[in-house]
């Protein structure tokens, strides 16, 4: 008899001690739980305004002697804050692309910049440093064709410490 009550008092202890201790990491775990901060919450996804003139541009003469013809790239914003219009033109050819830029949680500023092929331009953005970030290639091959190359890819990640 006397053992039989030992063991029901030590079941009891044992229950009572595994209870208390899921109750303490339960508290615990919310208590110390990570806060994750997004940077890209900054940035509305949406812009208010959208300006019809072009953001930037570059534009060089060909060396076309009968017409005045160029070589030319034009951003435009789209109402998605970090999408762009890219319209680019060589002579009479024309092309169209868009530009996706990463959501760093900041506003974005592309740029555009001379590359270093004859009519060729290099679209990049300004990074949080005001270093410019080349991400697109727009340049003439063949002596007449109009292309555009990825020159670099960006992406954006969000991580959570334990």
């Amino acid at each position: 008899m006397k053992i039989k009550n030992i063991f029901l008092c030590a079941i009891g202890f044992y229950l009572f001690s595994c209870h208390s201790n899921n109750q303490q990491t339960t508290n615990s775990d919310s208590i110390n739980k990570p806060t994750v901060i997004n940077p890209t919450n900054n940035v509305p996804e949406f812009r208010k305004d959208v300006k019809a003139d072009p953001i930037d541009q570059y534009k060089e003469k060909t060396d076309n002697p009968l017409n005045d013809w160029y070589f030319s790239v034009k951003l435009f914003e789209t109402p998605m804050t970090f999408h762009y219009l890219i319209k680019m033109q060589f002579e009479e050819i024309r092309g169209e692309d868009t530009l996706k830029l990463p959501n760093f949680g900041y506003d974005p500023k592309p740029v555009l910049k001379k590359g270093n092929e004859k009519y060729s331009c290099i679209i990049g953005f300004m990074d949080d440093k005001n270093v410019f970030r080349e991400y697109k290639l727009v340049h003439v091959t063949n002596g007449n064709e109009l292309k555009i190359t990825a020159l670099k890819h960006y992406s954006v990640a969000t991580y959570q410490e334990k």
